[in-house]
C-alpha cells in the first residue's frame, strides 16, 4: 500500500492535532467534520428534571478543554484538494473566528443553518429553544458541486435531532449527527469514490454517510470508546448491515 493509498480509507485512533500533519497536500476531497464548540464556558450546568434523567447543558469532558479554531486553518487548507470543499459544524461563540481564519483562504465561504425539529425543551421559558446549529462552509473557484434544484439548494437544513435507533447509548454522545444530514452535504460537494475527512469523527456518522454514498472515508478520533463504536458502525455499513 502507498502512502497515498493509506490515506484513501483509514479510521485512526489519536491526536488529530499530530495525526492530520501527516495527510497528503491536497488529498481531500471533503472535509466534513463537528469539532468542540466549548460551549461548557457559558453552561448554567444541567437542570434537575424530575422523574427523569437531567437536562444536560455541559455537553461532555471534552467541550470543557479549549478548541482553537487558529489552530486548525492552515493544516484544513494544506490538505484539501484545488476543487475541494469544506463543512465545519460550530456555534455562535465560534462561527466569527472560523470566518476570520478562513475567508481570505479561499475564494467563496457561506454559512448554512441545521434547524433541529425537536430541541430539548426550554425548561423556565425564559427564552428561546436551541433549536438551530450553524454549519461554515467554503471552496475555492472551479470547485466540485452538484446542485440539486432551485429548491433544495436553500443553505438551511432540517431535521430531528439523532434519536434511536441510529442514535447509540453505548457509548452515547452527546452531540451524535444524523445521519441524513450529513448525506446531503456529501452528495452536493463530492462524486462517487471521493474522500471524505472528518477529523474529528465522534462515534463515525460522517464515515456511515460517507460509505452508504459510496465514498472514501478517513477519520480521527482522540476517545478510545468512540473510535471502537465508529469503526463497528462503518464496518457495518460497508458490509451493508444496520446500525
Amino acid at each position: 500500500m502507498t502512502e497515498q493509498q493509506k490515506w484513501n480509507n483509514c479510521l485512526l485512533c489519536g491526536d488529530s492535532k499530530q495525526l492530520i500533519k501527516e495527510v497528503p497536500d491536497g488529498s481531500i476531497d471533503l472535509l466534513l467534520t463537528d469539532p468542540p464548540y466549548n460551549l461548557s464556558p457559558h453552561s448554567t450546568g444541567n437542570i434537575p428534571l424530575p422523574g427523569r434523567t437531567p437536562l444536560n447543558n455541559d455537553v461532555a469532558e471534552w467541550d470543557k478543554i479549549e478548541f482553537k479554531p487558529e489552530d486548525w486553518a492552515s493544516e484544513f487548507q494544506r490538505v484539501l484538494k484545488p476543487t475541494g470543499n469544506f463543512f465545519i459544524f460550530t456555534s455562535y461563540n465560534q462561527i466569527g473566528r472560523w470566518h476570520a481564519l478562513l475567508d481570505p483562504m479561499f475564494d467563496t465561504t457561506q454559512f448554512m443553518v441545521w434547524h433541529k425539529t425537536n430541541p430539548a425543551p426550554k425548561i423556565y421559558k425564559a427564552g428561546f429553544l436551541n433549536s438551530c446549529e450553524l454549519i461554515f462552509c467554503g471552496w475555492n473557484k472551479k470547485h466540485k458541486w452538484n446542485f440539486i434544484s432551485q429548491k433544495e439548494m436553500h443553505n438551511f437544513l432540517e431535521s430531528p435531532v439523532c434519536m434511536r435507533p441510529e442514535r447509540l447509548s453505548r457509548p452515547k454522545h452527546p452531540t451524535q449527527k444524523p445521519v441524513s444530514i450529513l448525506r446531503k452535504i456529501i452528495t452536493i460537494a463530492t462524486d462517487v469514490g471521493d474522500v471524505v475527512f472528518d477529523p474529528f469523527m465522534g462515534v463515525g456518522s460522517t464515515g456511515v454517510a460517507a460509505k452508504q454514498l459510496n465514498r472514501r472515508f478517513v477519520g480521527f478520533e482522540l476517545d478510545r470508546e468512540y473510535h471502537v463504536a465508529a469503526c463497528r458502525r462503518i464496518n457495518q455499513t460497508t458490509n451493508g448491515l444496520p446500525f
